[in-house]
């Protein structure tokens, strides 16, 4: 028979919930609580061992106390001639109380109020029979101290027992504890108010900071923490949220060049498609034009797909703007091989350095210069160059081709999305590789341009940061 799934007790399952809502919810209140308890173990650890000390040292002076008293005795006693003699003194009383007298196993005096069977004189019989300096203490709930002291002499052996009452050095160890547990409350109480205190003041910038930065984010605006004059785990904090707050305005400033270059680049087929509708019913069309209205349409919706398209996944793979280094020259082989290149164009890599490096990660050098070898490779005639050289303030990358150039009225409007110069020219292309090689180049800290002064074809520089 298969036996029943065991259910765990419900201890197991209430006091997690109960600890979890019972724990503090802020940090300030889980610091105290940790210094608290921290504290209360401790205090409880050092009261045990001064109690522990005290009550030790009380009996001792009890013990120091009966032995003088057996001492001051034992002062009366004569054991010369072999036998053992009480002497009478002056105040004989005050020495006799409490105080047996054995010579050898016999007693010979005993406290007036003590009787020979009782308890006190069984112990104190105990001690003289022991023989040496011994002690032991006598009742539980009136603790009674005996201490035997033997009385010095060549003679009979005799031996002096006194007896003390505890109570007032119980009752001073009692008053102390509590007293000790009192001060525990007190200082423990301190304790956590005080913490609860620093924690709060401690942690009063970290609230501050927050405050700012859910304010700074929310606005986009300019001003940073920085880690000067603050603390070592403060400054941290302030550079973390500073690298927070700019890849937020990073972000809310990407999404904003997105949704207007979404809106200039769309603006142009739509306004196409609206004109060629409006056209076609203007008045009734035959079925040659309604064809070619219909191929126009179709055009500019292509048109747009491939704009919405490229801008997406612009923004959706994203670009790795890191701090970086490359290899150029392997870099711009790898961007010619990866090229669909026609029949008559070739592309080349002329290796000017060997040994060359981008302060940008490959990635991003290939997304940068990919768009400029394909728009060159789009309008060569036979031959796209890539070149790459060491300059003062960086590395400069040149894409040339022996094409139709840029026709010099359309400079200005080069790097504009969605601008081409003959858009009729059957080279496809939604008029974005360059603007976006710019921009990316610009996230870089480096720049994508023109050089007007190529006399044959167009030639593209692309300048980076030296890695």
């Amino acid at each position: 028979m298969k036996a029943p799934d065991r259910i765990g007790s419900p201890a197991r399952t209430w006091f997690p919930a109960l600890a979890a809502r019972l724990a503090p919810r802020t940090l300030r209140g889980r610091l105290s609580l940790v210094a608290l308890t921290t504290a209360a173990l401790l205090m409880v650890i050092l009261t045990v061992v001064f109690n522990t000390v005290v009550g030790h040292r009380l009996q001792q002076e009890a013990d120091d106390e009966l032995r003088t008293r057996a001492a001051a005795v034992a002062t009366t006693v004569d054991t010369r001639g072999g036998k053992v003699r009480v002497l009478e003194t002056v105040n004989d009383r005050l020495l006799d109380t409490n105080v047996w007298i054995y010579a050898g196993p016999r007693l010979l005096e005993q406290p007036p109020s003590a009787a020979r069977t009782g308890t006190l004189a069984r112990a104190a019989g105990a001690l003289a029979a022991a023989g040496g300096r011994r002690c032991a203490t006598v009742g539980g709930h009136d603790p009674l101290r005996l201490c035997a002291e033997p009385v010095p002499g060549h003679g009979t052996r005799a031996t002096v027992v006194t007896a003390l009452d505890l109570s007032p050095y119980r009752s001073s160890a009692k008053t102390l504890l509590l007293g000790s547990f009192a001060l525990d409350a007190v200082m423990l109480a301190c304790t956590y108010g005080l913490t609860r205190l620093a924690v709060g003041r401690a942690l009063r910038p970290v609230r501050t900071m927050t405050d700012q930065a859910t304010q700074w984010s929310a606005v986009a605006s300019e001003e940073r923490f920085g880690g000067r004059g603050r603390p070592a785990e403060l400054a941290a904090l302030g550079t973390s949220l500073d690298a927070l707050l700019d890849r937020i305005r990073a972000v809310l400033r990407h999404e904003r060049q997105l949704t207007g270059e979404l809106s200039h680049e769309l603006r142009t087929p739509l306004s196409r498609i609206v004109a060629e509708l409006d056209w076609w019913r203007s008045r009734p069309r035959s079925e040659t034009e309604t064809r070619a209205t219909h191929e126009v349409i179709a055009d500019a919706a292509r048109s747009m797909r491939t704009i919405c398209d490229t801008l997406l996944d612009e923004a959706r793979e994203g670009v790795p703007t890191a701090p970086g280094t490359a290899e150029v020259l392997p870099a711009l082989r790898q961007v010619a091989a990866a090229l669909d290149v026609p029949g008559p164009v070739r592309v080349t890599v002329t290796p000017d350095e060997s040994a060359l490096r981008a302060g940008v990660q490959s990635a991003l050098l290939d997304r940068i210069v990919s768009p400029l070898v394909a728009n060159a490779v789009r309008y060569a005639r036979t031959t796209v160059t890539l070149a790459a050289r060491r300059t003062a303030d960086g590395v400069r990358v040149e894409v040339t081709d022996d094409g139709p150039g840029v026709p010099e009225s359309f400079r200005d409007l080069l790097f504009q999305p969605g601008r081409r110069a003959d858009p009729g020219d059957g080279h496809g292309g939604a008029g974005l590789g360059l603007p976006l090689a710019r921009r990316l180049a610009r996230s870089a800290g480096g720049e994508v341009s023109h050089d007007p002064g190529h006399a044959r074809g167009a030639r593209f520089v692309v300048t980076l940061p030296a890695g």
